[in-house]
Order: structure tokens, then sequence, then C-alpha cells
């Protein structure tokens, strides 16, 4: 499993460090600190902390627990037709 957080998006809510507080943790009122590789037991924890995320920041890889595509906070706009 692999954490990405865009921390140029990131505003500091601490939503994610409130859900998954041993993955996330605020440093000082606005600097994210993450774990990029947390443990497969954070995995339900890391869920809620990604849809959490009210500016959609946080994507991952293999939370699904198969190691595939990223997920993403929010999905984006569908290319169905």
């Amino acid at each position: 499993m692999r954490l990405v957080v865009d921390l140029n998006r990131c505003q500091g809510y601490a939503q994610c460090a409130f859900l998954a507080p041993d993955v996330f943790a605020m440093h000082g009122e606005e600097s994210l600190v993450y774990d990029p590789h947390p443990a497969g037991e954070q995995r339900d924890s890391l869920a809620r902390a990604v849809a959490a995320c009210p500016v959609q920041a946080i994507t991952s890889e293999g939370l699904d627990g198969r190691g595939g595509a990223p997920v993403a906070s929010a999905e984006g706009p569908s290319d169905a037709r």
C-alpha cells in the first residue's frame, strides 16, 4: 500500500490525522506529515481518511488490497456517453 498527499492542495483541515492518527499527524498548525507506506492493518482507517479529505489531497495505491491503480479521495468526471 502506498499513500501520496498533494501537500500543495492540503489545507491542514486534519481530518486524516483524526481518522488515521497512526499514519497522519499535524506538525505545527498547518504542516502534515504522514507514512507513505502504512501497515495493512490501517486499511479501514485509511479508507475513511482518504474519503474524508475535504480538498481531495490524498491518493492511495493498494488500498483495496489488490495493489492496483490509485484510489483517489473522490472520483473525477465520467466519460460515459
